[in-house]
């Protein structure tokens, strides 16, 4: 009998391992193909995020967040020239909404800065959340491991632009850049808590626009003091390249902060915290998915939760 056709080069393995070296040599390719894999979790993905993960941890994120319109990807466009004249490395990761019906999403941030993924030194991926909540998509940051991994020195991340809501993204990232414009709404909801106590640096893009000198005067009024670190308030206007030297210093500055205070370990420890109990409940679910008679108990559950029979809490209890 003749013998059969070893599969070993072709294990998840062996695929993993062979991505993490053609990632490790710079290959834009092998970084596109690998996030691809982690959002369909093929076979592989996660073999080859085993192998990649000690030569993560090197790259500058930050963070970027706002209002839907406030002009974040054409910020980002202008900060990747401005980084690769420093001669940064710069992977970008972009999300975009999904459709709640299809699934589908229009990864329009990709388009905006498709003449910076020309360079060879620059790698931007947009990817749908697929119904994550935090502006972010649940991938996101094993994409953003991949690009440490591929070699990027600043890793800029986008969250869909949701607005007050997206507070997700300071619990992952080195910096968070929080962008306002002028005349985006009530003033009242701009200013509130929450997406006002995550920046470490505020931009006032578009303010060539009438009524940016008081939004920047309120945002100053407003933002909480921290212990060691003043966010700064700057003006652009991103679409003619203004201020964003100037917003590209004071991140800088912000990672120099974060390395001299100590302040690093503090916020990577926090960001471990943050995507371990992301696995936990993905993992959770995983293995509820996996029991037999899963989708009959989750009908059951949930026409008794519907009928007033039972709460969601009490329902999940006993599901698990």
């Amino acid at each position: 009998m003749p013998a059969r056709p070893s599969r070993k080069a072709s294990s998840p393995s062996n695929i993993g391992a062979k991505l993490v070296g053609q990632l490790r040599r710079g290959d834009k390719r092998a970084a596109a193909k690998f996030i691809s894999m982690i959002e369909d979790d093929k076979p592989g993905a996660r073999d080859a995020l085993r192998k990649l993960y000690r030569h993560t941890g090197k790259a500058h994120v930050i963070g970027f967040t706002g209002p839907p319109g406030a002009g974040k990807s054409t910020l980002i466009s202008r900060l990747i020239k401005e980084f690769r004249r420093r001669g940064r490395k710069v992977g970008v990761i972009a999300v975009d909404p999904s459709s709640p019906f299809t699934g589908g999403a229009i990864l329009g941030d990709r388009v905006r800065m498709a003449e910076a993924s020309q360079d060879p030194d620059v790698f931007i991926r947009s990817m749908a959340t697929r119904g994550y909540t935090g502006g972010l998509a649940l991938a996101t940051f094993d994409a953003v491991h991949v690009l440490e991994a591929f070699g990027s020195d600043v890793v800029m991340v986008e969250t869909v632009g949701a607005g007050q809501s997206e507070v997700e993204i300071a619990k992952r990232a080195h910096t968070t850049v929080v962008v306002e414009m002028p005349a985006s709404g009530d003033a009242v909801q701009i200013l509130k808590a929450g997406i006002l106590e995550i920046g470490d640096v505020y931009v006032v893009n578009k303010a060539d626009l009438e009524g940016a000198d008081a939004m920047v005067s309120n945002l100053e009024l407003v933002i909480p003091e921290r212990t060691t670190w003043r966010p700064p308030v700057l003006r652009a206007t991103a679409s003619e390249g203004v201020g964003v030297k100037e917003i590209a210093d004071e991140v800088e500055k912000h990672w120099e902060h974060l390395t001299a205070s100590g302040e690093l370990a503090a916020r990577e420890r926090a960001r471990a915290e943050t995507e371990l109990r992301g696995a936990l409940a993905e993992a959770a679910l995983r293995r509820l998915a996996a029991r037999p008679l899963t989708e009959k108990r989750l009908a059951r559950a949930i026409e008794r939760i519907a009928r007033r029979e039972i709460d969601v809490r009490t329902a999940a209890e006993e599901l698990l």
